[in-house]
């Protein structure tokens, strides 16, 4: 059926773009975890986003920030380390 493959087609190309999009990587020593931000379109507008995440989390008293701007696809968004 037409509709179908066009509707089929629609969400391929969707999660092909949600597979490339740019994520803010942040990692923290204390708590020790990893968060990504996004997705975004480009990693300028990744890039532009950070300082605000960052802010939250030193509102929150989180220590050892380090961020990278990153193409990913990550599966969670906040990973909490053991």
């Amino acid at each position: 059926m037409k509709l179908a493959t066009t509707i089929e087609d629609i969400f391929t190309a969707h999660l092909e773009k949600f597979e490339l999009a740019w994520w803010v990587e942040i990692i923290t020593t204390e708590p020790a975890c990893t968060y990504y931000f996004g997705p975004f379109i480009s990693a300028k507008e990744a890039l532009l986003s950070k300082d605000g995440y960052i802010e939250d989390l030193e509102q929150e008293e989180a220590q050892g920030i380090t961020v990278q701007i990153k193409q990913c696809h990550p599966q969670e968004l906040t990973l909490f380390e053991d």
